[in-house]
């Protein structure tokens, strides 16, 4: 669950059902309890044997009737009615018959990005956790509201179904959605009394490129060379995934999300025995992920063991074992013993240090074995040199390093809720066919083929986003997501055929990036990409945690959101929006700067004693700027400065909201110049 999330390797399969030998094939984004855009013509469509005929009907007595073309492929639209609800919805593809009950007509909005966006409402602790969250659990019965998570999922190509089902939400189902997504749906809810539907498909840790099409990235140049490397990988792609799909596998789709990588058995007796023979196994040096080394990209169960000589004094006493934080879970285990485990989502920065009891330590030489299960991005032993030791309980003077060169061997490969298992004899994974690409969350255009494609065209009202941190830390380019952002809300409106639907956003909050970090221009950039018609942004310069990726306050993230669909779409008479900067005008020694969505003046507060703005001269150099209010503008001067030329404002990636608007809304970064500093 790392920030920084490297990759992904299997591609999404999703297997067509059979009725009576027949082809059919409906996407997961249709089941009971989905809600369809109300006031509308709703797509429908599906995969049938070419020439079927196929009817749509709903007991609000609308009907579409249509043929399957022969590609297999069939698309009809339905009208719909106002909100409302339970209806059903009825698919007769020739003699076969599909029924969706529960059916409602409302609001329906689709919820992307990475991991802010993905960050459930329990939140992943112990490190990131949403306010509040155990109360807004428990008070999380509306029924109306319906909510739809896209599983992880990357391909090569633009994928027909996802997995994911439709639920109503309540406190079960609630804890582990997305809790930005829930705040939005909630407000519209409470605010329209209206059946809202929710569909989140988000990855923690991914960059924008991820997320647009081969189609519009190809109309880049710096992207032609990896799309052709896409291209021409496929038929080795399609060969490692029929590889991986004749393995047995271990389903825990169903189980409780908290207790869902509990108790898993992955060769545990064999391949934490002292006699186990793991001569054929190739070496690692740890601490590092794994994604550093020939494993490469992937998510899945990695074991590793190492044989470690202790004092002749050390036999027959209890000793701490320290092996530093483990991305994301694991079991470990000395002598063939468990002495310890973490297998709850969250811990991945989390230190596992564990007592190995006296009774163990027979020998002089200790079998360490750590089964390592990574479910996303990052993963294995990753943190310092010193951190990796074993020393006597109650001696911490004398230690054991165990960093360097330890045996491993990936021994299942986790994909769509599945783990696929490889066989342990043999060293299965170490003959698997090899790709001659990464195939991951990151490599541009897979996320799109994996989690957007399935559900285009399914009627929605708009769409909201929270993503630009991972581009933040991307070899960088200033025009890079400003160019990027708005080419994905291209691309996603165009293939909807919706027009241009409402696309509101997040700006990202203030957090310790480090310093190769350039947060502030990605801030920038979204502000930007207000130009493009029918947008609006959240900003959240007052509610971040420069000590926390992922803020607690998830709350007013999703309110902000629907502030702008309320007064946009839904004819609320509301403030929507911080002050935006509009233009500046120089006076002597002075720069006045005003600003849009002022909404009855400004108004300035001071973070430890500053404002946040910077002024410069002619030499281009930013100094602290004094800063003075005047209704809806803003005096700014530097008393050693005679001849100011430019200002910026939280220009830095910790820097917080010191501007408002009178409702309370902070205003955006910002700078008034177009030259790079």
């Amino acid at each position: 669950m790392k920030f920084i999330i490297i990759l992904f390797t299997l591609v999404s399969i999703i297997k067509p059902q059979s009725i009576e030998n027949k082809l059919i094939e409906m996407p997961a984004i249709f089941s009971d309890n989905m809600v369809l855009q109300q006031n509308t013509n709703v797509s429908f469509w599906g995969k049938a044997d070419p020439g079927e005929n196929v009817s749509v009907s709903s007991s609000w007595e609308e009907t579409a009737n249509t043929k399957v073309n022969e590609d297999s492929i069939w698309q009809t639209k339905l009208k719909t009615g106002k909100a409302g609800g339970p209806y059903e919805v009825t698919i007769q593809i020739g003699d076969s018959t599909i029924k969706y009950q529960n059916v409602m007509l409302g609001e329906v909005w689709l919820c992307s990005g990475q991991s802010n966006m993905e960050m459930p409402l329990e939140g992943w602790p112990p490190q990131a956790m949403v306010q509040n969250y155990a109360e807004e659990i428990k008070e999380a019965n509306y029924p109306e509201i319906r909510l739809f998570t896209v599983s992880r999922a990357v391909s090569n190509k633009p994928e027909f179904n996802c997995a994911g089902t439709w639920s109503e939400c309540n406190p079960k189902i609630v804890a582990n959605f997305s809790a930005s997504a829930y705040f939005f749906g909630r407000e519209l809810y409470k605010k329209l009394n209206v059946p809202i539907g929710l569909v989140v498909s988000s990855w923690g840790g991914t960059k924008i490129q991820s997320w647009i099409s081969r189609k519009y990235l190809n109309q880049l140049d710096e992207y032609k060379p990896i799309i052709g490397k896409i291209d021409s990988a496929g038929p080795i792609i399609e060969k490692l995934n029929s590889w991986i799909q004749t393995h047995p596998t271990i389903d825990v789709g169903e189980k409780n999300p908290n207790e869902r990588w509990e108790n898993l058995d992955f060769y545990d007796s064999i391949c934490s025995r002292t006699n186990f023979d793991d001569g054929a196994w190739k070496t690692m040096g740890l601490p590092t992920l794994w994604e550093a080394t020939e494993v490469g990209d992937f998510d899945g169960v990695v074991w590793f063991r190492k044989k470690i000589e202790i004092p002749q004094n050390w036999i027959n006493k209890n000793l701490t074992l320290n092996l530093g934080p483990i991305d994301d879970m694991d079991r470990s285990y000395v002598n063939g013993v468990l002495v310890g485990s973490t297998e709850e989502q969250g811990y991945y920065n989390t230190p596992r240090i564990y007592s190995i009891p006296a009774e163990l330590v027979t020998d002089s030489v200790l079998t360490i074995a750590v089964r390592v299960l990574d479910n996303g991005g990052g993963g294995g032993l990753w943190g310092n040199r010193t951190e990796m030791e074993i020393h006597l309980q109650t001696d911490t003077t004398k230690k054991i390093s165990l960093s360097g060169s330890w045996k491993y061997l990936p021994v299942a490969e986790y994909a769509n809720n599945k783990f696929y298992i490889y066989k342990v004899r043999g060293e299965e994974f170490y003959s698997r066919p090899k790709s001659t690409i990464t195939i991951g969350p990151n490599t541009p255009t897979m996320l799109y083929n994996g989690m957007i494609s399935p559900i285009i065209p399914y009627a929605i009202k708009g769409a909201i986003w929270y993503q630009g941190e991972s581009n933040s830390d991307y070899p960088f380019d200033y025009n890079n997501y400003k160019v990027l952002f708005p080419l994905m809300i291209k691309n996603w409106r165009a293939d909807w055929e919706e027009g241009n639907f409402p696309f509101y956003y997040v700006q990202i909050a203030p957090f310790a990036y480090g310093i190769k970090s350039k947060s502030y221009v990605i801030r920038e950039a979204q502000l930007l990409t207000l130009s493009v018609p029918n947008t609006g942004m959240a900003v959240t310069l007052d509610i971040g945690n420069v000590d926390n990726i992922h803020p607690a306050d998830k709350q007013d993230v999703g309110k902000r959101l629907a502030l702008w669909a309320l007064a946009k779409n839904y004819g609320e008479d509301v403030v929507y929006s911080g002050p935006l900067y509009r233009a500046m005008k120089i006076e002597g020694n002075k720069i006045i700067l005003s600003f849009d969505h002022a909404d009855g003046g400004l108004v300035l507060k001071e973070i430890n004693g500053k404002n946040n703005f910077e002024v410069a001269g002619t030499d281009s150099n930013f100094v602290n700027a004094e800063v003075r209010v005047d209704g809806d503008n803003l005096v700014i001067s530097n008393s050693k400065l005679k001849n100011p030329i430019a200002v910026r404002y939280a220009w830095s990636n910790t820097a917080e909201a010191t501007l408002f608007n009178k409702a309370g809304l902070p205003a955006s970064t910002f700078k008034t110049y177009d030259w790079n500093k």
